[in-house]
């Protein structure tokens, strides 16, 4: 897949709206009753800077960031500042944030992952674009260091370590992490208000499976 492995500049997407998507087919039947089932195993995200651009210096930003992903062709990272923790947005990161997979003593190679968590239901959501630097990595609850004790591919949200972990070890990790995307459109519609103003009232972006 044709991807950057650049960030949508953060000033930029501060202020933007979006969030996860679902498709679910529903059919009624005869009796009132309905049967729902969905296609897609996982939520795909949409969002749309339009709204956080305040100047024409912003403007220009989004217009070069765009004619260099050749519009829809080329993906890019994007910062969800409503959810780019594996914690709570207001927490620190930890190495024990987020359980993502139990040691059967041969695989040294483990896929990142947040769980989200209503009740008695879960959803696993794969993470595969984490920032480099804020992985954090326990076994058992004792810290990992990055460099000497694992590795992190930060282009497949995968760690490695140098041997496989003891057999049942939990591999737990804390991170912060992008949201592959691209943009949804292959045209940019300016309109100058004023002029120190600009406003670029629709720049959809969606989420690419990776």
């Amino acid at each position: 897949m044709s991807f950057h492995e650049v960030q949508f500049p953060a000033a930029l997407s501060f202020g933007s709206v979006g969030g996860p998507e679902r498709r679910t087919d529903i059919v009624t039947l005869a009796n009132g009753f309905e049967e729902r089932n969905t296609p897609w195993a996982h939520a795909r995200r949409r969002y749309d800077a339009g709204l956080s651009l305040r100047s024409l210096d912003d403007v220009e930003l989004l217009i070069a960031f765009f004619e260099a992903r050749e519009g829809q062709l080329f993906g890019f990272r994007w910062k969800d500042w409503a959810d780019y923790k594996s914690c709570l947005p207001s927490a620190d990161i930890s190495p024990e944030d987020q359980e993502v997979g139990r040691s059967d003593g041969e695989g040294a190679v483990f896929a990142l992952s947040k769980t989200y968590r209503s009740g008695e239901q879960s959803y696993v959501r794969p993470i595969t674009k984490p920032v480099s630097g804020t992985v954090r990595v326990s076994i058992d609850g004792v810290e990992q260091f990055e460099g000497s004790d694992f590795v992190t591919d930060t282009n497949t949200g995968t760690i490695t370590f140098p041997k496989p972990p003891y057999i049942g070890a939990v591999i737990s990790a804390g991170f912060e992490f992008d949201v592959p995307v691209r943009f949804d459109t292959d045209r940019i519609m300016t309109s100058v208000a004023s002029f120190g103003a600009g406003e670029v009232p629709n720049v959809p972006v969606v989420e690419v499976r990776i």
